[in-house]
């Protein structure tokens, strides 16, 4: 663990690529102004129109910001991690070991990260690169993804249109697929994207399978649950794109939430940027190039009566470089009966569809995610 100590300006709306001379490359001021032209033109064309649709909002951050500046302090951790080897190594007591961690994790952290896998390296850099392929498409051209990429109408999505605050705007762009878009569609053979994506998601759904039954079965759950009731059509794939942000420190990558589902997988860079609460502080995922991220979602811990947390997490911008992830969401059929291991429970009993609806609604009425708090007892 170690304390990074960050100056987060809060600057005019005047973006400047190069706020100190020590930041300038040492070039002939004609090269310069090229290479930034060309630069800007680029991402223009293949970012949201961020400026354009928050104007309103950027320029009420930028008039209450001017002249002032904060210093936020956010310590760097590592989370634990589980060698997944042992589940697979033939040794009883170990496999039994690894087991107890992955419970322990989830009831202490609700993060946690997971080494030998079974998801090479060879395969997440490839995801990797056909991600960021996919990203450096002009923005008109992702957002008719029905007709670029095949996927289904409103995979693409950016930004926060219910944003009524600075606050509530986030800054990023993803492709939230369904696995039943990806897994057996008719593609032809050169679409590489597609057959990457569908390699990826069938190993990271099987690992998504494994980790959820021994969690279950720990609650007493019966073993063949996510196979009958988390199957391709309900489950998805979001592919995300952090821009710069030249307003960072005000504007969130990803606003703070938990996730609305079992668990989640997570594949990111080495930029960072992830955040989550833990033991009442915000604190900072220091990225490991080895390993997966696991993090319980809201519906495991309703199962196990808050004994596994559902951590709030967020991801804040950068002012000078892009970050990339892509998360697996293992979610249920939209029927599925939500109710706490044991009596009393903690929550009502809801089915998954009620869950879904009600973050929805409360998302586009205040603007954020309220969740759990509305089902308890």
């Amino acid at each position: 663990m170690k304390t990074v100590k960050m100056f987060v300006p809060k600057p005019s709306l005047q973006y400047t690529l190069y706020k100190s001379k020590e930041h300038k490359p040492k070039t002939n001021k004609k090269r310069k102004n090229k290479n930034i032209k060309k630069r800007s033109s680029a991402n223009v064309a293949m970012d949201p129109p961020f400026h354009e649709a928050y104007k309103t909002l950027l320029a009420e951050t930028a008039a209450e910001a001017k002249g002032t500046s904060d210093v936020v302090t956010v310590e760097e951790w590592d989370l634990p991690v589980v060698d997944l080897g042992r589940l697979t190594g033939g040794k009883v007591e170990e496999e039994e070991e690894c087991k107890n961690d992955i419970i322990r994790a989830s009831k202490e952290w609700g993060f946690f990260q997971v080494v030998n896998h079974g998801i090479s390296n060879q395969l997440l850099a490839k995801m990797r690169a056909k991600q960021i392929e996919l990203f450096k498409q002009p923005f008109e051209r992702k957002s008719k993804e029905d007709q670029f990429s095949n996927f289904s109408a409103g995979s693409y999505r950016w930004g926060t249109p219910s944003a009524t605050s600075i606050t509530q705007l986030s800054w990023s762009e993803a492709f939230h697929v369904s696995l039943s878009d990806i897994l057996g569609s008719n593609y032809g053979s050169d679409d590489d994207l597609r057959s990457t994506m569908e390699e990826y998601a069938g190993k990271v759904s099987r690992l998504a399978q494994k980790l959820a039954e021994i969690l279950g079965e720990n609650l007493g759950r019966s073993s063949k649950f996510f196979i009958e009731n988390c199957v391709p059509s309900t489950c998805y794939l979001r592919m995300n794109r952090y821009p710069p942000c030249p307003v960072q420190g005000q504007i969130f990558g990803l606003m703070p939430h938990t996730d609305s589902d079992f668990l989640t997988i997570l594949h990111q860079d080495q930029v960072g940027g992830l955040e989550l609460v833990k033991d009442g502080k915000w604190i900072a995922v220091k990225p490991n190039p080895q390993a997966l991220i696991v993090n319980i979602g809201d519906l495991f811990q309703v199962w196990s009566n808050d004994e596994y947390k559902s951590v709030e997490h967020r991801v804040v911008t950068n002012s000078r470089k892009e970050r990339y992830s892509i998360a697996y969401f293992l979610c249920p059929w939209s029927e599925t009966v939500i109710k706490s291991k044991s009596e009393p429970g903690v929550y009502r009993r809801f089915s998954f569809r009620e869950f879904r609806n009600q973050v929805q609604e409360d998302v586009r009425k205040y603007g954020y995610k309220i969740g759990l708090p509305r089902f308890v007892l």
